[in-house]
């Protein structure tokens, strides 16, 4: 393989029939019953206990399973029909949202269960991911994995940040159990949209005789290593990832603390990205058309950089929320090629493995960025997660520079 792909990409609308019409409406429906769960689960640990770690416990259980299981779910999906695996994990896990909507109903909710039903979620999360990411291929055109990818994570962003938003306190007005029965129908109706797919999926490449699922992964994050691009995205994304973490951990307290604005200035910040980043999901295939994928996550970076010096510098709730729009346009940008790039980049067979091997050390950036972040925002002022997070995005950039020269 290339190390690195020419300036012009050609990316091709898919078509909505055969397939990916009814993967992108799953992918829709399933993140607007995630966003439901996400938002009202804090709310619901915040009536359960006061104490801040427990709260923040119930966070980071929805993100260990990731540390733990992200490889072996890109190995078993590897290894499985794909299809098969999506429609059967999301039955499973709307079968456990309606069994807790059913204890909150009951009053038998507390932060234990809350806590081990986050870690099953992702746990689960960790094969449906790898399993979604290597199906695509062969629902679209090559030429098409760039508009399919975009128009994926487009829809998946105004389900979860338009529509999620505003349905969260309507839902727990008609009462607490309701997001997560809500999240159980969503899941159902997904794996229904799945389940209709045409059979035929990427074919895989059959197992060397005593060959272990051990083995598979560490040939997984072998191919991820050789391979020059896909080490460079994995490192810069890494890194952002970090700073992502560092942001988001203390944006509330930069936009009401340092800035001032109160929760209306904080809910027009994450507006503003939400709407930024749909803006970038309709743009994302023509500036990788125009300037090449990898070239396309490089100025995306650079202009990220940019936009988190000026939250860290400008004093205004005008600069922030420019920003954070900005921000959101480029990030979508960023992840709509680095999928694509994986996608194309990966042996046949191994696109499980190394897309799982990517996330692992993707999302395992971000509760380190969190901690980094609360730490610098207490020690130099709250303006400073965002010049770190600025500092990271640099040198991401950096790790990036080779690949497009």
């Amino acid at each position: 393989m290339a190390a690195a792909e020419a300036v012009g990409t050609a990316s091709a609308t898919p078509a909505w029939r055969g397939g990916f019409g009814r993967l992108w409406a799953a992918a829709v429906v399933s993140k607007l019953g995630d966003s439901l769960r996400t938002a009202a689960m804090p709310l619901l640990a915040a009536s359960l206990t006061d104490d801040p770690l427990l709260i923040a416990s119930v966070t980071a259980c929805g993100h260990l399973p990731w540390l733990l299981f992200g490889l072996l779910g890109g190995a078993v999906a590897d290894r499985v029909d794909q299809r098969r695996a999506m429609w059967a994990v999301d039955l499973v896990r709307g079968a456990l949202m309606a069994a807790f909507a059913l204890a909150v109903a009951l009053g038998h909710a507390s932060v234990a269960l809350l806590m081990a039903v986050a870690f099953a979620l992702t746990t689960l999360q960790t094969l449906f991911d790898n399993a979604a990411t290597a199906l695509l291929p062969s629902l679209v055109p090559a030429g098409s994995l760039g508009s399919a990818n975009a128009r994926l994570q487009t829809g998946q962003q105004l389900a979860g940040t338009f529509l999620a938003g505003p349905l969260v306190p309507v839902l727990l007005v008609a009462g607490a159990a309701v997001p997560y029965a809500a999240d159980a129908a969503t899941y159902v109706l997904a794996a229904l949209l799945v389940a209709s797919l045409p059979a035929a999926g990427p074919e895989r490449q059959r197992r060397k005789t005593g060959s272990t699922l051990r083995a598979e992964i560490a040939e997984g994050v072998r191919a991820l290593w050789r391979d020059r691009t896909l080490r460079s995205l994995c490192t810069a994304t890494t890194l952002c990832n970090i700073g992502m973490g560092a942001l988001i951990a203390t944006l509330v307290l930069h936009v009401t603390g340092w800035l001032d604005a109160g929760n209306g200035g904080y809910a027009a910040a994450v507006t503003a990205y939400g709407a930024g980043a749909v803006a970038g999901g309709i743009l994302a295939r023509r500036l990788a058309e125009r300037t090449g994928r990898i070239r396309s996550v490089f100025l995306a970076g650079c202009v990220q950089t940019g936009c988190l010096l000026a939250m860290g510098t400008v004093r205004e709730l005008w600069a922030t929320v420019a920003a954070m729009a900005l921000f959101g346009f480029m990030g979508l940008v960023w992840n709509a090629n680095q999928v694509t790039l994986m996608q194309e980049r990966s042996p046949d067979g191994m696109l499980g493995r190394i897309g799982s091997a990517f996330r692992t050390l993707a999302v395992a950036g971000a509760p380190l960025g969190a901690l980094l972040g609360g730490g610098a925002a207490a020690a130099w002022g709250l303006n400073t997660p965002a010049l770190v997070a600025a500092a990271l995005f640099t040198l991401a950039v950096a790790s990036l520079t080779p690949q497009i020269n």
